[in-house]
């Protein structure tokens, strides 16, 4: 999921840092060495015949199955949805059952549960009334959560006991379910369903006050089960409203039955669009199956018409789709539709879109090609896309479920956008299309460990935005990016193997520093090639089961050869930075190395119209991706996408430059003939220092007094033997007159200051990315235009 609507607030900052030091673990914490380069051991699950000590299940290992038969009809009038389902579960562990659990997830809005009032809140000295609502928001959500109608034996229709625990639902078996056997059960609900804009969460509506209209996105809508698992049994922990959901997977057959006038998207694969669309509808879908761009089959003009005349009729639209792990769906009048297929090694997907005509500038241009890239790319990084269908629809949110994606992005009134949101969008819609890999086919337990899907997602999205445009500003990936995170002061940090709940920056540590570390891996530790081979395995080992951390950390090392406990234990349990300094070299004599001082903050009265926004740092994948002769850019292949930014970024277009006036705060011993082979030789002895803590590789650029340059790569097991100094001597053949340590910043090293002989030299400050136009994910530029708005005409 994108993180940018989480409604709630933080947990204690105790519990987090109890978290940090029950990850410490070291065999000799007063030493220098010893520590840093153990192997994880009993850290990691003991292997067993469920899940093997190479990473991969073992021959014993099993899942459960859940299959779902479900109805439901939207009341748009009355804002309510009614279900009824029947489940059909498979036991496929080795265990009795005599009860069950399943997810009432709908019940987050249910004002008796706790996750409503165990945030912390706090009073402002200029309150407004939402901001008062908010302190006790229990009175907001009266008439909320799921309302269970009944829950019977699916075959002799009697009553089953169960019980409900906040968002939980226990069924107790009439009869002891044993290994191998099913149980079918029946249950009906009803719930009021949330504004989501205002009360918050995935699901719910939004409600558009200029024209009267809803959009509905209905997730985690229906009573599902529980995972049963070989590693903890019930995976039952409270939904809060962060960490997300573990899942069983299974087949599903549903009904939804919606106002006659409004376009469905749902997970799986509509069975009767012969019914349910017009006769000019099916026929530019079916043009769409076999068409080499995108075809419009909802029209915007077909969507401005229904916006006003409000069908009071009623549709039915059927859905089925295998073994998936969940289903969501949308509905709304709003939606403009449109579809291009895509080739994955030999397989259609129906890439499509759907839309409200606020986003139509933004998301008929690039969502359902962003769509086709990234299943392709996803494809190239992990496993061949599985799945019929890839789609992303705009509802002002982020977040992803099988086949299905919402996202964000809507233009200024007028059409125009910023840079900003262009990215922002294109990045959510690649980032939520690329969930349906991890986790919706690499299934892990997003409530106990979100890295295992955010951090390793958001790392292959990197990927797939470095393969859109070379010049594309990803914000996620780059070991550069994240060292402003890892300087924090530790209080405010936890380790990324830390539940879900209880970390307090999420979005570094669950997104930003697991797919860093990834990328690092991959260019600076492993290599590409090991590294790419390496985390197919896993995704291939994992598809359709349940990993946990071990089974990842594992593959990666069994696949490679390449002994990474250090970096696990480093980057994942622990939370020191990388800070390696620069401190001395001794050629003839030792010259002590002096920080440079930051430049400060300044307050500036006006600024120039923003500049395209293009990293200020050439880092090491956009060149790899660029000499790379068998990489085509999506932008090179498909011309269409080159809008205004395109051309501006790349000097073509041309701005008003008038500077706009606002005020902002601006954000650091041998003789004779043995010495011959030596004689025009230059010796020079660097000593460094690990001043945070996190061993790295070195990397050495040494530039010579001729002007020329090369680069010595140290692996990162010269630690080994003293884990904060070491000294390394080089044999050079001309006289150098610098020494940059790190010097494609590669590492995430936060002071790059220390990192310079001689002192005085140090790399320039970073600019803010984005800094020009900031708008929230809906646009709303305020009163500063876009440069696509100040376009001088020819």
């Amino acid at each position: 999921m994108n993180r940018g609507f989480i409604f709630f607030a933080s947990f204690w900052l105790g519990i987090c840092t109890s978290t940090v030091q029950s990850q410490d673990i070291q065999n000799n914490p007063k030493s220098n060495h010893g520590n840093k380069f153990e192997q994880l051991g009993t850290i990691l699950p003991t292997p067993n015949e469920y899940r093997t000590a190479s990473g991969s299940p073992g021959p014993k290992y099993w899942q459960q199955r859940a299959d779902y038969k479900i109805t439901a009809i939207l009341d748009e009038a009355n804002l309510k949805l009614t279900g009824k389902e029947t489940i059909t579960y498979y036991n496929n562990s080795p265990d009795v059952l005599t009860y069950i659990w399943l997810q009432l997830d709908e019940n987050e809005h249910d004002p008796n549960v706790g996750s409503v009032v165990f945030n912390q809140s706090g009073m402002r000295t200029n309150m407004n009334e939402a901001a008062l609502a908010s302190i006790d928001r229990r009175k907001m959500l009266e008439g909320f959560g799921t309302k269970i109608e009944s829950v019977k034996d699916g075959a002799t229709k009697k009553a089953l006991k169960y019980t409900i625990n906040q968002t939980m639902m226990r069924i107790e078996l009439p009869v002891a379910l044993k290994p191998g056997q099913q149980f079918i059960f029946d249950i009906g609900w009803n719930y009021k369903i949330p504004d989501r804009m205002g009360l918050g969460g995935r699901g719910g509506y939004e409600y558009f006050p200029e024209d009267g209209n809803h959009l509905f996105t209905i997730t985690q809508w229906f009573p599902r089960m529980c995972v049963y698992s070989d590693f903890q049994g019930w995976q039952h922990k409270q939904f809060t409203g962060r960490g997300e959901f573990a899942l069983v997977f299974g087949n599903y057959d549903v009904e939804v039955t919606v106002p006659a006038d409004h376009l469905v998207a749902a997970t799986g694969e509509c069975q009767n669009y012969a019914q349910v669309l017009s006769p000019e509808q099916l026929k530019r879908w079916q043009k769409a199956q076999t068409s080499a761009n995108v075809v419009e089959i909802g029209l915007l003009a077909d969507a401005e018409k229904a916006e006003k005349s409000k069908s009071t009729s009623t549709k039915t639209w059927r859905y089925k789709a295998n073994m998936v792990r969940d289903f969501a769906w949308t509905s709304s009048r709003k939606y403009i539709w449109d579809a291009m297929p895509a080739m994955v090694e030999g397989k259609k997907v129906m890439c499509m879109s759907f839309y409200p005509k606020e986003a139509y500038n933004l998301y008929r241009t690039y969502s359902t090609k962003a769509v086709a890239h990234t299943i392709k790319t996803y494809s190239k990084f992990s496993i061949p896309y599985p799945y019929p269908v890839a789609q992303s629809i705009e509802a002002s949110n982020g977040m992803e479920y099988p086949m299905i994606c919402f996202n964000y992005g809507r233009t200024e009134k007028d059409g125009t956008y910023t840079e900003a949101t262009k990215y922002g969008m294109l990045g959510v819609v690649i980032h939520e299309v690329g969930h349906n890999f991890f986790p919706m086919i690499v299934n892990s337990d997003e409530r106990q460990w979100s890295w295992m899907d955010e951090g390793l997602n958001t790392f292959v999205q990197y990927l797939s935005e470095e393969l859109w445009d070379n010049k594309y500003p990803s914000r996620r990936g780059p070991a550069w990016a994240i060292a402003d995170y890892m300087k924090m002061p530790k209080e405010q940090l936890e380790p990324i193997m830390t539940n879900s709940e209880n970390i307090v920056q999420f979005g570094p540590n669950a997104y930003s520093k697991p797919a860093t570390g990834l990328n690092i891996l991959r260019e600076t530790i492993m290599g590409r090639e090991l590294f790419d081979y390496s985390f197919k395995e896993y995704a291939r080992r994992w598809a359709f089961k349940h990993p946990e951390p071990g089974d990842f950390f594992r593959t990666m090392e069994d696949a490679s050869a390449v002994d990474l406990d250090w970096f696990w234990r480093g980057w994942f349990y622990g939370i020191d930075p990388v800070d390696i300094s620069l401190d001395s070299v001794k050629v003839y004599q030792i010259d002590d190395v002096a920080a440079t001082t930051n430049k400060q903050p300044v307050r500036v009265d006006s600024i120039p119209m923003a500049k395209p926004t293009l990293n200020d740092f050439d880092d090491i994948s956009k060149i790899r991706n660029r000499n790379d002769t068998s990489i085509k850019f999506q932008t090179d292949v498909d011309t269409d996408l080159r809008d205004f930014y395109w051309y501006y970024a790349r000097g073509m277009k041309k701005i008003d430059t008038t500077p706009v006036t606002y005020e902002r705060q601006a954000p650091e011993k041998m003789a004779g003939s043995e010495l011959d082979p030596y004689k025009n030789k230059y010796f020079y002895q660097v000593n460094l220092s690990n001043k945070g803590g996190l061993v790295m590789p070195l990397i050495l650029e040494f530039t010579y007094e001729d002007g020329t340059k090369d680069i010595e790569k140290i692996p990162a097991e010269i630690w080994r033997l003293n884990e904060k100094n070491v000294t390394k001597a080089f044999i050079k053949d001309k006289k150098v007159v610098k020494i940059v340590q790190d010097p494609m910043r590669e590492t995430a090293d936060i002071n790059e200051n220390n990192n310079v002989w001689p002192a005085g030299d140090a790399a320039p400050s970073r600019f803010q990315m984005f800094k020009g136009g900031t708008r929230g994910r809906n646009g709303g530029g305020g009163d500063i235009p876009n440069p696509m708005q100040r376009e001088v005409k020819k």
